[in-house]
C-alpha cells in the first residue's frame, strides 16, 4: 500500500472544497500522493469560472456568511481556492474527474477546466486509488 491519500470530492460547497485542497495539499507536503475524485457537486466546482462559487455548507444565509467567512479567511491569510488548486498540481497532485456525472449533469469536456485534470473516469478508477491508499475521504 502506497503513502498515498485519496479524497472524494462529493460536495460543492465552498467550505468543503476548502477542507478537500487543505488536507490533499497537506498529505502533498509531507510526502504523500495525492488524488481527488471530483463528483456531482464537487465536479460543477471544475467548471470553467466556478471554483469560488459553492455557497457555504451551513449559515450560508443568502450569501451573507459566505462573504463573512471570505472575510476572516482573508484577515488571516487564508489562500484562495484558485491558490490551492494551483499548488496542489504544482506539488504532484491528480485530479479525476467523473464521466458519469458529466453525463448526467450534462457537463460537456469544454465546460471543464481541462487544463487541470488529469484523468475522466469512472468509479473503478477511483476505487483503484483508495485501494491503493492508507486515507480515503468523503467529503
Amino acid at each position: 500500500m502506497a503513502d498515498k491519500v485519496t479524497i472524494i470530492a462529493h460536495s460543492g460547497e465552498m467550505d468543503k472544497i476548502y477542507s478537500a485542497m487543505i488536507v490533499a495539499n497537506g498529505a502533498l507536503a509531507m510526502g504523500m500522493e495525492a488524488s481527488i475524485f471530483f463528483t456531482f457537486w464537487g465536479l460543477q466546482r471544475l467548471k470553467k469560472g466556478a471554483l469560488e462559487k459553492g455557497p457555504l455548507s451551513k449559515m450560508n444565509l443568502l450569501g451573507l456568511g459566505k462573504w463573512m467567512v471570505k472575510q476572516r479567511m482573508k484577515k488571516a491569510n487564508v489562500a484562495s481556492l484558485e491558490k490551492l488548486l494551483q499548488d496542489f498540481k504544482e506539488l504532484g497532485g491528480k485530479i479525476m474527474a467523473c464521466d458519469m456525472t458529466m453525463e448526467i449533469m450534462g457537463i460537456k469536456l469544454e465546460d471543464l477546466r481541462q487544463d487541470l485534470i488529469d484523468e475522466y473516469c469512472a468509479v473503478g478508477a477511483y476505487i483503484q486509488e483508495a485501494r491503493e491508499s492508507v486515507i480515503t475521504l468523503f467529503i
